[in-house]
């Protein structure tokens, strides 16, 4: 405010001899002359205060005004700065604000004026807080209007809004002591419609007064700095230049790092603060270091198909200068000797949608834990800081038993809890320190909720930084002089998606505070503290969790879901020769999947996990049976060639082809073939048939793992086997066996000669029948043999068989430049979440 809007005619002191105004808030009868000139002085200043629009010929300028207005108190006021925030003996008040008539009619005869606290006591309990907190209209506890000052108020019509300033000399509120005090301005007048005068509306805030005195013991006050953001890092990565480029679903990041963003001014905020405790999402930090160099971003709709990342679906970046600097940031900012590094686990999985509905899983607990050995060592290796990883931090801070459960289970010895699931008792009548044990060799921190919730929010208005900043030196205030030789711990527990303003109206409050009640300390400090046992102690059941927070939980369907992602995973790795380069890409894609940050993106976090389980499939059906319709057997006995083909940019192994035959009565296959099949290519196997009728017999082709615990790899391939017969006579017999004869005796010259190291050519070629070597079919291709007697009515393998046209699938000729389909190591070249 300009210092012109100020009404200073009235007098910034109350003045000597004048009575204050009584309780109900009337004056006592003044000159006539005098109350017109003051209020024509004060229209006049305020006219030329107001900015340009702000005296509307109708409509409300404050929709939300009229939530909080009604007939009886029409006048809707705010109290958007207070200055000093901490009154001083002999100081000066000063109070800015709007005005806003909510009302029918307009205001007749009003004016603004400070009220002087009610008894001049403070309010010792934090009971008198809320109570002061929770009034929404006038009243006598709201104390006495003062003379002086005061804003004479021209007629504000329906919709009309003002600013104002008023600043109160506090000698002139009668305060007592030190303590904390309500602070109100409010609106006297009448209306057009009501000429009475009367109270017309009321704003309400904190004043502590520290004229100093009695000594007390500052509280510690642990402060949680939430550094987090939804994964962004795929599976998958790029060949490029013999390099791997990481990709990431989509670039937001790139706007969070840069000077301006969230988590660029989070940072930057946080770093001129004593006493935070850092928490960080080891995926943040890899995506941001992966940012740092060269690295591709798919195209809106290509993730959740699973393609493989290729240069024309994605769009490469070449590095952000801004992520380097991020991190540079970062690392000088936790390295100051009184802060403190909590690691959460890696990608921040969702404990309590695991504890709820995913306890049963087999996968999930072992996930979890070497999520958290995983964040631990990225973060220490990211920022060159010792960290604490066995913190549990349950979605909002709420826990129940099932929650403790399994965080106990996965190595968490700290839970960060929410004062909401642990309240106090009835009973106690001062605040206990936050650290307390909860059984089992476990402990809680539990954050104040009164305190935590002032921050639950996004504090983008005046009046709500205000709010939470007076109500937050208030509590904190009240907190330390409740038992002032009782030093106690306290948590401030923000959102994980604080925001810039919220966080920046957060440590303005804990600089007001610091060194004279509150000692911002870090977690540990906190956590170590002496329980209180007359705290609670007690984890509520599972029953009792907050339904809204169960909403936006993941289902047990997703869940089921994604851990079958570590099933399909085991499979493929036991057919790799190089599973390093797939197993730590996906194991941190599926704790991603489950990231607490997918809360409220649900849409987005349905995406991801859409993407990994498709990916994953499209690796597998990278090594397939491709397509069989009919195959003719002439004959009684002959060979059943079916091709299996690699797409793969490595050689997979330990497989079998197993054929299944619907009506074995009438079509036999006698055995089952192994075989190893190098990267990029096709191998045919031949298995030798037995049929006793002639028709139609369906056959299934279907991979398996060897090795203990066999299981089918990939999908099932169906074929129709047509069986043809020929003559039974006895001179077709001797006259095909001689045949066979000469042409095993040529087929024999050519394999010594194939032997001797004659060429071959590459492509999808038979194997051809020779016995394998360590009872695998041999993968090597060779030509076409003349005596198969097999005729297909549709070929083994044609251009645009396999996974896909163009992609991984379509072998080495049809690669494009840059697919890298059995992915890489993450940017970070080391396994995060690996078995």
């Amino acid at each position: 405010m300009s210092e012109p809007a100020r009404h200073s005619g009235l007098g910034a002191h109350r003045q000597p001899g004048r009575a204050e105004r009584p309780a109900d808030g009337r004056h006592p009868v003044r000159r006539a002359g005098l109350r017109l000139a003051a209020a024509c002085a004060a229209a006049l200043t305020l006219f030329a205060a107001a900015p340009a629009g702000a005296l509307p010929a109708g409509g409300n300028t404050n929709p939300a005004a009229d939530s909080t207005a009604s007939a009886k108190y029409p006048v809707v006021l705010t109290i958007e700065s207070l200055a000093p925030q901490v009154a001083v003996p002999n100081g000066t008040v000063t109070i800015t604000g709007h005005i806003t008539n909510a009302g029918p009619s307009a205001l007749k005869g009003a004016h603004a004026a400070v009220r002087k606290p009610y008894s001049g006591k403070p309010l010792d309990r934090r009971s008198d807080l809320a109570g002061v907190a929770g009034r929404s209209t006038p009243g006598e506890p709201d104390g006495v209007e003062l003379d002086s000052p005061q804003y004479a108020l021209p007629e504000l019509n329906p919709g009309q809004t003002l600013p104002y300033t008023l600043s109160v000399a506090v000698n002139d509120l009668g305060l007592s002591s030190s303590g904390v005090y309500e602070l109100a301005v409010d609106a006297f007048g009448s209306t057009a419609d009501n000429p009475h005068d009367r109270p017309l509306g009321i704003a309400r805030s904190f004043l502590p007064y520290n004229p100093g005195g009695a000594e007390a013991q500052p509280t510690k006050v642990a402060t949680l700095w939430p550094l987090v953001h939804a994964p962004v890092l795929t599976a998958q990565t790029v060949a490029d230049n013999d390099q791997s480029v990481p990709v990431l679903r989509d670039d937001s990041l790139a706007t969070d790092l840069a000077p301006g963003g969230r988590l660029y001014e989070l940072v930057d905020t946080g770093s001129k603060l004593p006493g935070l405790t850092w928490v960080v999402d080891p995926d943040l930090l890899d995506a941001a270091f992966a940012m740092t160099k060269p690295y591709r971003v798919q195209n809106p709709g290509t993730e959740e198909a699973g393609k493989p990342a290729r240069d024309d679906n994605t769009v490469l970046h070449n590095g952000s200068a801004a992520a380097g600097a991020w991190l540079d940031k970062l690392r000088a900012a936790v390295a100051k000797p009184e802060n403190q590094v909590v690691a959460l686990p890696y990608a921040d999985p969702d404990l309590a949608s695991i504890a709820h509905n995913g306890a049963d899983l087999s996968g999930m607990a072992p996930a979890l834990g070497k999520a958290a050995t995983a964040g631990r060592l990225t973060v220490e290796g990211r920022l060159a800081v010792d960290t604490r990883s066995d913190v549990a931090w349950p979605y909002q801070g709420y826990v129940d038993q099932q929650i403790v459960g399994l965080a106990q289970q996965t190595g968490s010895s700290l839970v960060l809890a929410n004062g909401a699931s642990m309240p106090e008792p009835d009973a106690l009548n001062y605040t206990p320190s936050a650290a307390r044990p909860i059984g089992n060799g476990q402990s809680a921190v539990v954050a104040d909720e009164t305190v935590s919730a002032l921050f639950q929010r996004d504090l983008s208005t005046a009046k709500d930084q205000t709010e939470s900043t007076q109500r937050f030196l208030a509590e904190t205030f009240a907190i330390t002089h409740e038992q002032p030789q009782n030093q106690r711990g306290l948590l401030v527990m923000p959102p994980r998606d604080l925001s810039v303003t919220t966080a920046k109206v957060l440590a303005n409050a804990l600089q007001a505070a610091s060194g004279k009640w509150i000692a911002p300390v870090k977690l540990d400090a906190v956590a170590q503290s002496s329980p209180d046992p007359k705290a609670n102690t007690g984890v509520p059941a599972a029953t009792d969790y907050p339904t809204q927070a169960r909403a936006t939980e993941l289902t047990s369907t997703e869940l089921v879901a994604t851990n079958r992602i570590q099933y399909d995973l085991d499979t493929l790795m036991r057919v790799l020769t190089l599973p390093q380069r797939v197993r730590g890409p996906f194991n941190a894609a599926m704790v991603r999947s489950l990231s607490t940050e997918w809360r409220d993106r649900e849409a987005a976090g349905a995406d991801y996990r859409k993407g990994v389980t498709a990916y994953l499939k499209e690796l597998t059906k990278a090594v397939q049976v491709p397509p069989k319709k009919v195959v003719t057997l002439a004959g009684d006995t002959g060979l059943l060639q079916v091709s299996v083909r690699n797409d793969l940019t490595q050689t997979v192994t330990n497989l079998k082809l197993v054929l299944t035959s619907a009506q074995p009565n009438r079509l036999n296959v006698r055995r089952e073939e192994e075989l190893v099949l190098p990267a990029s290519q096709s191998a045919t196997l031949r298995f030798q048939a037995e049929a006793h009728n002639n028709g139609t017999v369906q056959m299934t082709a279907q991979l398996w793992t060897t090795g203990p615990n066999a299981r089918p790899y990939g999908d099932a391939q169906p074929f129709t086997v047509e069986v043809t017969s020929v003559t039974n006579g006895v001179l077709y017999v001797f006259a095909g066996a001689g045949v066979l004869l000469l042409l095993a005796a040529l087929r024999f010259v050519r394999q010594r000669k194939r032997r001797d190291g004659q060429p071959h050519a590459d492509g999808d070629q038979p194997v051809g029948d020779a016995p394998a070597t360590d009872g695998a079919a041999a993968a090597e291709p060779t030509t076409e043999d003349p005596d198969a007697p097999e005729a297909t009515d549709d070929p083994d393998r044609s251009a645009g068989d396999g996974p896909g046209d163009g992609d991984a699938g379509a072998g080495p000729a049809q690669t494009p430049r840059g697919s890298s389909p059995d992915g890489r190591d993450r940017a970070a070249s080391d396994e995060k979440v690996g078995p």
